[in-house]
């Protein structure tokens, strides 16, 4: 099998931060203004990409794919729960990426908004087909055309308009800071699909992360700025009056497409660990062509709700994987279900929820997972492996 070099995992996760939703994302935060709202995209993309990166070198270092390292955790059984719910989260990242792409571009160059959606369905289909070994000088082309006109769009925010009073809806610091953080959480059941086959995993691990994470606050800080300058959030409407044109429908078409590539590539590959009947292609084209159904049926404009319920989901999982990949070193894929590590991850999930109502400074995110960490280590110090192994047998 051949290997994926440094410079491949970069271009990878480059084109996965740039995307509409992540812009949008963005936007979400100007009420905080742009200090306080620059604070949170930093300080939340720096927790969340140090959590990407961990779950990145579990990958690199076993050769596992993403939700084959949760089975480790939790079961050979345990581990397809997260499997399916990573399938689910995917396809509904799928569908709204594909919404808000063809939202946008249907705001530029009016057709209908059914119609864009199915071309954006189309171009991830034969990005699909294509495949992840073969993309090669397409993917870096797309890659420089999108870094030149994102580079255009930055510009752009700088000399036009002034600052206007945002009229969206209010948001606590502590709300914004979790939309940032869930945004890299989003894809620490992904990371591991693409390390697994890196030559240098731990470094690999660092460049995505590092990558991803940079990337991903320059789209929040378009949305943001953008939102602040125009006082709205309509992206397509910001790139209209930047004067960007068909260079921003190139934006909407290319970073839609390669970032939902990732996502219908680890559906698949998702999809396998519930079952080895399942064709890793297929099922992409699949999760693509439902994505761009839904796109087109159903109404996904506002996805924060969504953002807060895959971190409730992912940050524990991810506490309970590095507690038990660098902490206590224990595995638990020769067993069916984990119920320990699952109960743990079903408190840290209900303390996340808890958290996020009690409004803390600090978000829900890193108290939930210490909290899952320490008990996870106490757990471990309670009941040795070898005595819960034994356990589980009977």
């Amino acid at each position: 099998m051949k290997k994926t070099s440094l410079w491949e995992n970069g271009l990878l996760w480059f084109g996965a931060a740039i995307s509409i939703a992540e812009i949008q994302a963005g936007s979400f935060l100007a009420p905080l203004g742009f200090r306080q709202g620059m604070t949170a995209i930093v300080l939340g993309h720096f927790i969340g990409c140090a959590l990407l990166f961990g779950a990145g070198v579990i990958g690199g270092k076993t050769g596992k794919s993403a939700m084959e390292t949760v089975k480790m955790s939790f079961g050979s059984k345990g581990g397809r729960i997260f499997a399916l719910l990573n399938v689910v989260q995917l396809l509904g990242w799928t569908g709204i990426m594909i919404y808000e792409g063809a939202l946008a571009a249907d705001s530029i160059f009016g057709v209908s908004h059914g119609i864009w959606c199915g071309i954006l369905g189309f171009l991830t289909l034969a990005w699909i087909a294509v495949g992840l070994k073969n993309l090669g000088k397409l993917n870096a082309l797309a890659m420089f055309a999108l870094f030149l006109l994102t580079v255009l769009l930055s510009n752009s925010l700088q000399g036009t308009g002034s600052a206007l009073p945002f009229s969206g809806e209010q948001i606590s610091f502590a709300l914004a800071l979790e939309l940032s953080i869930a945004m890299p959480l989003s894809w620490l059941p992904v990371i591991s699909d693409y390390t697994r086959e890196a030559e240098k995993p731990v470094k690999s691990a660092a460049v995505s992360a590092a990558v991803y994470g940079l990337v991903s606050c320059w789209m929040y800080a378009i949305g943001l700025g953008a939102a602040l300058t125009f006082g709205e959030a309509d992206i397509a409407q910001v790139m209209l009056k930047s004067g960007l044109g068909a260079g921003g429908l190139l934006i909407i078409l290319l970073s839609t497409v390669t970032t939902n590539f990732i996502a219908a590539h680890s559906a698949g590959v998702s999809g396998k660990s519930l079952s080895d009947g399942l064709d890793e292609k297929k099922l992409a084209v699949a999760v693509t062509l439902l994505g761009t159904i839904g796109a087109i049926l159903l109404p996904l404009l506002d996805f924060t709700e969504f953002l807060y319920f895959v971190g409730s989901v992912f940050a524990p999982m991810i506490a309970v994987q590095l507690t038990d990949c660098f902490i206590t070193g224990n595995h638990y894929d020769e067993v069916a279900f984990s119920r320990r590590n699952l109960l743990l991850w079903l408190t840290g999930f209900i303390l996340y929820r808890m958290l996020m109502q009690a409004d803390l400074p600090i978000g829900s995110t890193v108290p939930a997972m210490v909290i899952t960490v320490l008990l996870c280590v106490g757990a471990n110090a309670l009941c040795r492996k070898d005595e819960y192994l034994e356990t589980e047998a009977q």
